[in-house]
């Protein structure tokens, strides 16, 4: 592939780190490095805490059970989640026996949709939490979110907008938690891992301990002796206080993880000069739908075409030329199998069918060098010759 979703950002100097690591290492299991990695991880963020789990994934699970305990959601309350989204997004709602309302998102930032959402609040006025995905890179507008839906419990999925700036703030930041994912083919990677973040202290606790089985010993030091002295007859060391899982990761990624942070800001820059580079060279065709750019931390480099025919076209041409290409993350979610019993309740167009039947991407990332991006002009240029 000339243009591959992403290329390898793991560096010498990334092996090296985790070279030195394993050979004098006696711990690999969740340990101090773990603990290095989420203090500097909450350092860069802007929060006060965060747990490094195994994924992105699991790190939308821990957060959705943790938010369902604190509340103490029944089955059966309602979720609000966009109708495009990455499908583990949705998953822990269904598992954890919760119902997601889907709403259509904005052409523009792929957050929820206004018109859409103000239908939803008069149709769902019992709607408890909402589940905001920060797409693309692109910062959703959560503050208009709030102001529609005043007593619903916000939560954030950055998981692949690490970064992005909504007024002045980190996404990650603007909601009771917030999940990451450092997957290869995002910002930075630890091969696999993703982070949950708070300032919430209660939601940390319950996170903290749910991450190891529910473990009460995983809970603070003064919460710990609370729990051994109520729950005397049971041995403290296998004391369980609530349902877990073990979504621990390891002292090596933890390694990793440290050496791509020291760059990540660098890396978010590089992706931001060719990402406005990308949204001029659409606006030069005069054929696309122009995504926003403002707090965009970039993740990919969207195509949102006038037809459906002229995105097969282009999206074949592309991959001729050695340019890999993917859809609009799920597209419609309610178009997957897994979710066949589920509807969105809209009246009218929905914007998630024109990005699911218009729109694909191609990889954006910080290696991305002048040369490949004059290179992906010159074969687009060809394109709207030939067309």
């Amino acid at each position: 592939m000339f243009w591959p979703l992403m290329k390898d950002c793991i560096t010498e100097h990334d092996k090296r780190r985790m070279i030195d690591f394993i050979s004098t290492a006696d711990r690999f299991t969740n340990g101090p490095q773990v603990r290095e990695f989420e203090k500097q991880w909450s350092e860069w963020l802007g929060c006060k805490h965060s747990l490094f789990v195994s994924s992105g994934s699991t790190a939308n699970l821990l957060l959705v059970a943790a938010i369902k305990e604190k509340y103490d959601l029944q089955p059966g309350d309602k979720v609000l989640v966009p109708a495009m989204t990455w499908v583990t997004n949705i998953s822990p709602i269904i598992q954890l026996g919760l119902t997601p309302i889907f709403c259509d998102v904005d052409k523009d930032n792929f957050g929820f949709d206004l018109k859409h959402l103000l239908a939803i609040r008069d149709e769902h006025s019992d709607i408890k939490v909402a589940f905001v995905t920060h797409l693309f890179g692109i910062p959703a507008d959560i503050d208009l979110y709030k102001k529609i839906l005043p007593e619903v419990v916000f939560i954030e999925d950055v998981c692949e907008s690490h970064g992005a700036v909504y007024k002045g703030r980190k996404a990650g930041t603007l909601s009771e938690g917030s999940t990451f994912s450092f997957y290869f083919g995002h910002h930075m990677t630890t091969i696999e891992g993703g982070f949950v973040s708070t300032d919430d202290e209660e939601l940390y606790r319950i996170m903290k301990m749910k991450r190891s089985h529910g473990m009460a010993r995983e809970a603070p030091p003064e919460i710990f002796e609370k729990y051994k002295k109520q729950y005397s007859d049971v041995h403290p060391q296998f004391l369980f206080m609530t349902d877990g899982y073990n979504f621990r990761s390891m002292e090596l990624n933890a390694v990793l993880g440290q050496s791509q942070l020291e760059r990540l800001d660098d890396c978010i820059e590089r992706r931001r000069q060719i990402y406005t580079n990308f949204l001029q060279l659409l606006k030069k065709h005069e054929v696309f739908h122009i995504p926003r750019e403002e707090g965009n931390s970039s993740f990919c480099l969207p195509f949102i075409c006038p037809t459906q025919e002229y995105r097969n076209r282009l999206e074949s041409f592309l991959m001729e030329r050695g340019i890999e290409t993917r859809p609009l993350c799920s597209g419609n979610l309610l178009k997957q199998p897994f979710l066949k019993g589920y509807n969105m309740d809209i009246g009218w167009d929905a914007n998630v069918d024109y990005l699911h039947y218009n729109g694909f991407f191609i990889g954006n990332n910080h290696l991305i060098t002048d040369e490949d991006f004059q290179r992906l002009e010159n074969i687009l240029d060809d394109f709207t010759r030939i067309l």
